[in-house]
């Protein structure tokens, strides 16, 4: 039998729902513009007469984004940095959580006192741009030119997600570490065996927390990478605004039945597709991840 509620509780339901569709709908709007923007005609998208409804419809600025081969190359460099950055931070991350989570470990709380200490006070960008220059120069030294490697092991550590692991990792039930222990099984099967089945939840959490930041990676990649076919498509966006919409003269391009701005809503819809189509499946686990590893009891 349902309970009746009350005045109170129903007041609170109908402002909690309330405020939760606006706020919805407020980050799903620009979603929705830069569709409209993309297939919208010239005229509409220049004089900023788009506000959500589409207006004279065209494709033409999506068929020059699938035509623009220096754009698909900087999706493969996405796709690249994003695919061995997320397994080499997840690599780092995991085998530091492990190590963290026994109590066992020399300087265990020194350990986890200085990893907590980055986060309270970065070294902040100069000493970050030096330690990436010295590791280029390291990387240079050994034959390796291709700066997206500097991009994925130089940037490989985030001190809250192997806070969010290790946490996780803490909530293992030692019975079952000690049984495993007793059957012959060694660290390594033992973290392959038992914690990371056991861990689902903030691997797949940490692991889309990494995949994200990989994908929507900008200041360090157009720091330290300096071939431009090199680049990323968060840095081909950026670049493609500077140097060809804001340098171009409207007057120029009056002929097109689609917007310079039309081109670039079509490259950002394309950038975004893979986190739409990934995300939806990796989402059941984000809220019960994250309260793994940020709970401790």
């Amino acid at each position: 039998m349902k309970r009746k509620l009350e005045v109170s509780e129903l007041i609170f339901k109908i402002f909690a729902y309330t405020f939760l569709t606006i706020f919805a709908l407020l980050c799903l709007y620009p979603f929705l513009y830069t569709i409209s923007g993309a297939i919208s005609g010239r005229e509409y998208v220049d004089n900023n007469q788009i506000i959500l409804i589409p207006k004279g419809i065209q494709f033409e600025a999506f068929k020059i984004v699938f035509k623009d081969n220096q754009f698909w190359s900087a999706y493969a460099n996405t796709l690249f940095l994003t695919f061995f950055g997320t397994i080499f931070s997840m690599f780092v991350a995991i085998l530091g959580a492990y190590a963290l989570s026994k109590t066992r470990l020399l300087f265990r709380k020194e350990f986890n006192f200085f990893l907590v200490f980055t986060m309270w006070f970065s070294a902040g960008v100069v000493p970050q741009f030096l330690n990436y220059t010295a590791t280029q120069n390291i990387f240079y030294s050994i034959g390796i030119s291709d700066d997206k490697w500097l991009v994925v092991i130089a940037m490989g550590m985030a001190a809250m997600n192997i806070i969010l692991l290790r946490n996780a990792f803490e909530g293992v039930p030692k019975e079952i570490e000690e049984a495993a222990f007793v059957d012959g099984a060694n660290e390594l099967q033992v973290l392959t065996k038992v914690y990371l089945p056991m861990s689902k939840s903030a691997l797949a959490t940490v692991g889309l927390f990494f995949g994200i930041s990989r994908w929507n990676g900008y200041y360090w990649a157009r720091t330290m990478i300096k071939n431009i076919n090199e680049w990323p498509i968060q840095v081909y966006i950026r670049d493609f605004l500077e140097n060809t919409i804001w340098n171009t003269d409207i007057s120029d391009i009056s002929v097109n039945v689609y917007s310079q701005n039309s081109l670039m809503y079509a490259m950002v819809i394309c950038a975004i597709i893979p986190i739409l189509i990934i995300y939806p499946y990796i989402q059941k686990y984000f809220a019960k991840g994250a309260n793994l590893g940020g709970v401790k009891e």
